[in-house]
C-alpha cells in the first residue's frame, strides 16, 4: 500500500500548466483525470499529481530542495519526458543519464514553468 495519495504543486498560470503537464506526463503513461476551477489532477487511473492555484490567493512558489519523482517504464520514456518538458517551457535540472545511487538507475530532472522540480526514473536494465 502506498502511503501517499497524491503530491500537490502550485501554479500561477493553471492553463499553461495544464498544457505543459498534458504533454510531459503523457510520456509516463499519465493523463489529466480532473479539472476544477483552481486545480487539475493527473494520474494513470487515480490522482497522483495535483497542480493548483494556492488557496490563500498568494503567488505560487517552489520548494527549495523538494522534488517529485515519477516512475518511467523505460529509458526512452525518461528521455521523452525530459525533451517534452524542454520543448514546452520547462528547464533542465539534470539531463537524462545513469545515476550512481542504485543499480540500473536512469533519470532526468526538469523544472516546470513555475519552477517546481520533477524527475523521472527507470530502474530497468538498459
Amino acid at each position: 500500500m502506498s502511503v501517499l495519495t497524491h503530491v500537490a504543486v502550485g501554479t500561477n498560470d493553471l492553463e499553461k500548466s495544464r498544457a505543459f503537464y498534458d504533454k510531459v506526463l503523457g510520456h509516463l503513461g499519465l493523463k489529466r483525470l480532473f479539472d476544477g476551477e483552481n486545480a487539475s489532477f493527473w494520474g494513470a487511473d487515480k490522482p497522483a499529481l495535483m497542480v493548483t492555484r494556492p488557496v490563500d490567493g498568494k503567488a505560487a512558489t517552489r520548494a527549495n530542495g523538494g522534488t517529485v519523482g515519477f516512475a518511467a517504464s523505460s529509458r526512452q520514456a525518461v528521455d521523452n519526458f525530459h525533451a517534452e518538458a524542454l520543448a514546452n517551457g520547462g528547464t533542465c535540472d539534470g539531463p537524462p543519464g545513469p545515476r550512481p545511487f542504485a543499480p540500473n538507475a536512469y533519470g532526468a530532472y526538469i523544472r516546470d514553468p513555475d519552477g517546481n522540480k520533477f524527475c523521472a526514473y527507470c530502474y530497468n536494465p538498459e
